[in-house]
């Protein structure tokens, strides 16, 4: 983004943190660009971030998602103004900032309160009208990014293998199958923080929708699968999600595969499409964690995926 965009997104940062119009700043922080991407610019000052959305964003998508975010305030961050503005062609956003997980210190990662968030939130009702969830577009968009790429074919190729053996709703290319849930769509840890109260919630509205509810639980079993997941973390996670009523999986320690096996799929597809995407860009070889990846999708091209950890008794 231009520095004048950025710079015109952090005044309206400010101007939302100073109500009313010209109340004197004692924030003493100053702006702070906390991403900068094709798909979101994100600028806090205070206690306020202003999040400008992808130029393709609609707005009537936006609307409805952030009027979730509003109603299930406990269990996602509420947006701090209730519509989205324009600002030089850009959807822009408005919320409280809230404290990140500390990436630094992985055995305090809220595992237990992402799966309790999320069983939360696939319990919430279903509001009318309530576009897609975007999962399985992100999907997509990641292997059409490694498509167009240069180079790497060697790697790509497992990849594109186990992406062409999914089912068609993954690839998004048809409706999810049902029942529907309210779903988040890019579920990971840099999606929590502590907001008002110290409560963990869920952030990022962009990709929340209707869809299969396991989808959100896909990318902590790509990751277990992968073994880039502790069997300890992945049985936290999944404990909590249950014991909360989440309705993605069966409960009473019954097998969870079959209701994960093809979103995590997908996941591992996505992520590993993208590490070769990013990989190729930069010119250099993939590291262990993407070769892990694209090792799966070897796996997942000629045997069975289901790793021994998820046989039905292992998780109780």
């Amino acid at each position: 983004m231009t520095a004048v965009v950025l710079a015109a997104l952090a005044a309206s940062a400010r101007a939302v943190a100073h109500r009313p119009p010209g109340e004197v700043c004692v924030c003493g922080s100053g702006d702070a660009v906390l991403a900068d991407r094709s798909d979101a610019t994100v600028v806090r000052h205070g206690d306020v971030v202003a999040k400008a959305h992808a130029v393709e964003t609609d707005p009537a998508d936006l609307a409805a998602r952030l009027d979730v975010a509003a109603r299930l305030s406990g269990v996602l961050l509420a947006p701090s103004a209730p519509r989205a503005t324009r600002l030089h062609g850009r959807l822009v956003t408005f919320w409280p900032h809230g404290t990140p997980v500390d990436r630094d210190d992985p055995d305090a990662a809220p595992w237990e309160a992402a799966g309790a968030l999320l069983a939360r939130l696939h319990a919430a009702p279903l509001p009318h009208p309530l576009p897609p969830m975007r999962g399985p577009a992100k999907a997509a968009r990641a292997v059409a990014r490694l498509l167009a790429a240069q180079g790497s074919r060697s790697a790509a190729a497992p990849v594109l293998r186990a992406w062409a053996a999914l089912p068609a709703w993954a690839r998004d290319e048809a409706p999810a199958p049902g029942p529907h849930a309210l779903c988040h769509g890019d579920l990971h840890l840099g999606q929590l923080v502590r907001g008002p109260g110290g409560r963990w919630l869920l952030i990022d509205v962009d990709d929340l929708g209707a869809g299969d509810p396991a989808w959100d639980l896909a990318r902590p079993a790509a990751w277990f699968a992968c073994g880039l997941l502790s069997p300890e973390e992945w049985t936290r996670f999944l404990d909590a999600y249950r014991d909360a009523g989440g309705p993605a999986v069966p409960g009473d320690g019954a097998d969870p595969w079959p209701a994960l096996d093809v979103p995590a799929r997908a996941l591992t597809v996505q992520t590993a499409a993208l590490a070769i995407t990013k990989a190729v860009a930069a010119d250099r070889a993939l590291d262990e964690v993407e070769q892990a990846l694209v090792d799966a999708c070897v796996r997942m091209s000629g045997v069975e995926a289901r790793p021994p950890e998820l046989a039905p008794d292992a998780t109780k």
